[in-house]
């Protein structure tokens, strides 16, 4: 008796505290009840506006708070009308496959060299604009309006990231179909001329045409390059020339020649040889060759002749054995 005399307050302070949480309890439950009464009113509409549009959207198993939305016309009444950042992730993830098919339809008529990925990743901020600037009291579905506005960015980045002009790349195109037209009448590859008569150019335009195309042709030197009669692939830069790189059948030609101008050497005259080496090897003049044999500069111009001549007949001799 004494213990419950001697705290009154206590009880009293608890109450309350009771009371505060089970008002403040209330006020959420109400707060929310109001939210979802609005999203399904709204859904509702939507529903009842555009039938054919119903999608089942999964819950995100983080969002504890989140409203329980499950199609996309309520995705489209949270967002649009309540500004809720979570129904806007939501509709993003929701149309990622019509990014990703627009990206393969634009990747079908690219190089190779162009990523698919890098393709839905520029049309990804297409999407998200789409979803942004949609109207969603106008009679247009969302498929048609975001198709147009993914492609959209789609080239505009790759014209961006694209250093040739595009009337090169117009000029290409239409080279490129003159030749399979070309190719489909006559069946088999037309020339140059004919080209440029299909397309009614002169064969110089046509190759000032074709020069410009080919500078804005790149390949990355690890691109592995394959041919009808190779089971596997070279890279690119395994197949490029060398300018600096020696050429083996050159450089035995060249040893071969050097010995046989060698031996041939050696079956001339004493002064023959000496001429030769002095003129050919230490780049004197007949005036200096002279002073060192002693001679006149007309007899060194005669001794060279002899030595030249017997030298044409013994590599010829070598040659043809």
């Amino acid at each position: 008796m004494k213990e419950e005399q001697g705290h009154p307050g206590h009880a009293s302070s608890a109450g309350s505290a009771v009371m505060e949480r089970g008002a403040a309890n209330e006020h959420t439950v109400m707060e929310r009840s109001d939210v979802m009464e609005t999203v399904e009113r709204i859904g509702a509409t939507l529903v009842r506006r555009y039938p054919a549009r119903r999608a089942t959207v999964g819950r995100v198993p983080t969002q504890r708070l989140a409203p329980d939305i499950d199609t996309v016309e309520s995705l489209w009444a949270a967002y649009k009308f309540e500004g809720s950042s979570w129904a806007r992730e939501q509709l993003i993830v929701h149309y990622l496959p019509l990014v990703t098919a627009v990206a393969n339809r634009i990747a079908s008529r690219l190089p190779s060299s162009v990523d698919s990925a890098d393709l839905v990743s520029y049309g990804t901020f297409g999407l998200i604009d789409a979803i942004e600037k949609y109207e969603t009291d106008r009679e247009v579905r969302f498929e048609s309006y975001a198709s147009s506005r993914i492609r959209g960015a789609i080239l505009d980045e790759l014209r961006a990231l694209d250093w040739v002009p595009r009337s090169v790349r117009s000029k290409s195109r239409a080279i490129e179909r003159a030749y399979s037209e070309l190719e489909a009448e006559l069946s088999r590859r037309p020339t140059q001329a004919e080209v440029a008569d299909h397309m009614g150019l002169t064969s110089a335009e046509l190759s000032g045409a074709l020069a410009q195309v080919a500078t804005g042709s790149v390949a990355a030197l690890d691109e592995v390059m394959t041919t009808d009669s190779s089971v596997g692939g070279q890279p690119l830069s395994e197949r490029l020339a060398d300018d600096d790189a020696l050429d083996p059948l050159g450089e035995v030609e060249s040893q071969e020649t050097s010995h046989l101008l060698a031996r041939a050497i050696e079956k001339l005259t004493e002064r023959e040889r000496l001429v030769v080496v002095l003129y050919y090897f230490e780049r004197r003049t007949l005036a200096q060759i002279g002073r060192v044999l002693g001679v006149t500069e007309s007899r060194v111009s005669q001794i060279h002749n002899a030595a030249v001549g017997r030298l044409r007949a013994y590599m010829y001799e070598a040659e043809a054995a």
